[in-house]
């Protein structure tokens, strides 16, 4: 199930690399700051139960990662850090919720969220650590800095944090992971391109690229199907899904360059893609069909989760230019950020 962000976090990655491809410099989190006054929550992931995580900005100006359940309409603020910021990334179905803390401005934490406490997961050895997929049995996939400063793809397990490894270079980030315990992300090769990789039964993958010197992988489902975004000979980015050693292009809404950020078990894909207009819609991908699903009266959206239920959740522009967190079901998007500013704190 998708986690991300990124992006949250992740999106940046990709129209960063629009232009130069230098990962190894991209963090978490990290964006303009002057487009971030206007982020006003942003929807990460959503589990099976239709139980919502991400981060929204306080009264004052503080982010927050939280859970917000539509049953009853209740919002859970998961921030520790009174005066800090806190990032929820990923959640299962139990409701075990992972992201990131900012523990101080030169140290950043993955945490794990069993529903009553937090716990920070430390890291492999540097300041940084960020969590960003959790599967059923609390496995969680992301990335830490170890003590040369490198960003090395992580899988916790029982209270421990494993070292991935790379494709041969130098640097590697885990995005996902699914129930099986096979782990997507992407890692600079001995060449120092970046490749999506899957890491199963202790050996990291190469997915390779649709032609060009790039792609990463974003989320994995249960059948072992993968989605992300590639390069193709043309020096665009499409997203793609990648099954029985072959890795498909699934185009765009018209524009030069898309991006998918998620796979539910069915198969159906979530992500964003150019227009032909130049704007900037999030998508679903189903039995072969690119769907634009609009915006919240801005002129962009991105999606970033969808559930097994076909429910979606993403980040959107509304009207008056802020970005706000919605969720898309049966035909119908959804402004959520109804819950700025109402907290109720977790522990």
């Amino acid at each position: 199930m998708k986690r991300i962000l990124l992006i949250l976090n992740i999106v940046l990655v990709f129209f960063v690399s629009l232009c130069t491809v230098n990962l190894q410099s991209v963090k978490a989190g990290m964006i303009d700051s002057d487009e971030f006054e206007y982020w006003k929550s942003n929807a990460s992931d959503i589990n099976n139960d239709g139980k919502v995580v991400g981060w929204s900005s306080t009264a004052n100006g503080v982010r927050q990662a939280y859970m917000y359940d539509n049953k009853d309409d209740s919002v859970t603020d998961l921030g520790t850090h009174v005066d800090s910021y806190s990032y929820a990334l990923g959640i299962n179905d139990s409701g075990q919720v992972v992201g990131y803390l900012n523990i101080t401005d030169n140290i950043q934490r993955a945490f794990l969220f069993d529903g009553e406490s937090v716990i920070e997961l430390g890291t492999l050895g540097g300041t940084y650590s960020f969590a960003y997929a959790v599967n059923k049995f609390g496995q969680v996939a992301g990335y830490s800095y170890n003590n040369e400063g490198l960003k090395r793809a992580f899988l916790y397990d029982n209270g421990v944090m494993q070292n991935l490894g790379t494709l041969g270079g130098i640097y590697s980030v885990a995005i996902d992971i699914n129930d099986s315990g096979q782990v997507v992300g992407y890692s600079n090769i001995e060449t120092g391109e970046v490749h999506a990789f899957l890491y199963d039964n202790n050996t990291m993958i190469d997915l390779g690229t649709l032609g060009g010197d790039v792609s990463m992988a974003k989320a994995i489902n249960s059948r072992g199907q993968i989605i992300g975004w590639s390069g193709n000979i043309y020096e665009e980015r499409h997203s793609f899904l990648y099954e029985n050693g072959s890795m498909k292009d699934i185009g765009t809404l018209g524009g030069v360059h898309s991006g998918a950020t998620d796979i539910n078990d069915s198969g159906m894909i979530v992500g964003y893609s150019y227009d032909g207009f130049g704007e900037i819609h999030a998508y679903l991908y189903d039995n072969g069909i690119m769907n634009d699903l609009g915006t919240l009266g801005g002129f962009s959206s991105y999606a970033f989760s969808i559930n097994n239920n076909g429910q979606i959740v993403g980040r959107a522009m509304t009207s008056s230019g802020e970005h706000h967190s919605f969720s898309y079901n049966q035909g119908v998007m959804t402004d959520l950020d109804i819950f700025a500013g109402y907290f109720s704190t977790a522990f």
